[in-house]
């Protein structure tokens, strides 16, 4: 791993080059500025608001208006270009946007050298002497099988207990009754949402959880910093293991690592049809559910009230990126607090300021809280936990333990990767220049 100094040398090259190649983009627009006048600007601007006025249509309409949204998305940036080529600005405006794009990288190649790259460190543990894990076959594709983890945990003196997913085998009670046969350790080999079942045992009982990254994203493996594209190295911490402390997520008693989910998600996730065609399934039902009030949702999250929210995410510990519209990772695992993500949109104009301004949007709220309760005018609520569909009753309450969790990782291991800012050029400039902190 390379020193602080030269990370910090690194970012700051990486940030005088973003500053660079931003001011050459600068020149080439003003440059066809004085090529063709000062229309190009706005018309690139209105082509950008018709495409995000295309994609809400596109996404919230049925009929007429969502074939509109859909010609609209395509035809504003196309008219844009049409209109470019006319004026004879079109090459300035391709150089332009690669001179764009090549400054976004270099900015975020500021940010993650200024990163600090770690892996969490918890206490050494000893081997378990009868360590049990669970493994769900069909997840991730049947990793369990391609990467030959039954044997090689079996190798090292693991009890296996494979899912009939067929017969809809209870993993809660499977894991409780490994722990009354003597289990020292609890592991899982599947979905985030049967990590959360065997983790809150293995929480109730005071023994280490083993997380083998064999699910379809791992994001909890993946925020643990455990190796998501070879899980047979998490069976490393059978024998060369060392144990975190990190915080257990509850919704009305049922735990969960990653999140729970109000609103449009829930309610698609909750259709037979979304595990075989999820997109189809999606398209189909938003403008249905973007448009009735009935299936918003109301959420008191600490001192902050939310109303007629369309969407709201709950996160054990908040993400680094709070942005509905873009990935992220958990910083930490072990803060104690929620990350609270509600989401309105009325119309196309919230949509496209949106999707301009990202997370700085009114329509977005983002904080975080150590409780947050969900209202609405149903009986039952969809609700989605860690991606599975169930229905609770309101008011559904949302809590987190802190360090309720004894988590068994390998000593080595990938680790993970916090970025220090996001991605603001007022920030790049203070790098560039020497002066960030």
């Amino acid at each position: 791993m390379s020193r602080p100094g030269e990370r910090r040398r690194a970012a700051r090259i990486l940030a005088c080059c973003a500053l660079l190649t931003l001011a050459a983009s600068v020149a080439v627009v003003l440059l066809a500025v004085v090529e063709a006048g000062p229309l190009i600007v706005l018309s690139g601007l209105v082509g950008i608001v018709g495409l995000a006025v295309g994609l809400w249509w596109l996404v919230a309409c049925r009929g007429a208006l969502r074939v509109c949204g859909a010609v609209l998305a395509v035809g504003a940036p196309a008219g844009v270009l049409v209109h470019y080529i006319g004026v004879g600005v079109w090459i300035h405006a391709l150089v332009a946007l690669g001179l764009d794009g090549v400054a976004v990288l270099f900015g975020w190649g500021a940010v993650r050298a200024t990163g600090k790259a770690y892996v969490m460190r918890g206490r050494a543990a000893p081997p378990p002497r009868r360590p049990v894990l669970i493994m769900n076959p069909k997840s991730g594709g049947a990793k369990v099988g391609r990467f030959g983890l039954v044997e090689r945990a079996e190798q090292l003196g693991a009890q296996v207990h494979l899912l009939d997913t067929r017969a809809g085998t209870d993993v809660e009670a499977l894991a409780r009754t490994a722990v009354a046969d003597g289990a020292d350790l609890l592991g899982v080999a599947g979905g985030d949402g049967t990590q959360a079942l065997v983790a809150a045992v293995a929480a109730e009982h005071d023994l280490p959880f083993l997380v083998i990254s064999a699910g379809t994203r791992n994001h909890f493996a993946m925020d643990l910093g455990l190796d998501r594209a070879d899980p047979v190295r998490c069976l490393d911490a059978l024998t060369d293991g060392e144990e975190l402390r990190v915080d257990l997520g509850s919704v009305n008693g049922r735990p969960f690592v990653n999140t729970v989910s109000f609103g449009v998600y829930a309610d698609i996730v909750q259709r037979p049809e979304y595990r075989a065609a999820k997109t189809e399934t999606a398209l189909g039902l938003l403008p249905e559910l973007l448009e009735e009030a009935s299936g918003r949702v109301d959420a008191t999250a600490g001192q902050k009230r939310l109303v007629g929210q369309q969407a709201v995410l709950v996160s054990n510990n908040p993400y680094a990126t709070q942005d509905p519209l873009a990935g992220g990772r958990r910083p930490g695992l072990d803060r104690g607090k929620l990350g609270v993500i509600g989401l309105r949109v009325e119309n196309a104009a919230q949509a496209a300021d949106l999707a301009v301004r990202g997370e700085r949007a009114p329509g977005l709220t983002v904080q975080t809280a150590r409780r947050v309760e969900i209202t609405a005018g149903a009986d039952t609520l969809p609700v989605a936990v860690d991606g599975e569909a169930l229905a609770l009753s309101p008011p559904v309450v949302c809590t987190v333990r802190r360090h309720a969790l004894r988590v068994l990782v390998p000593r080595v291991r990938p680790g993970s990767v916090a970025p220090s800012s996001p991605l603001n050029w007022r920030w790049i400039t203070a790098l560039a220049l020497g002066r960030a902190r």
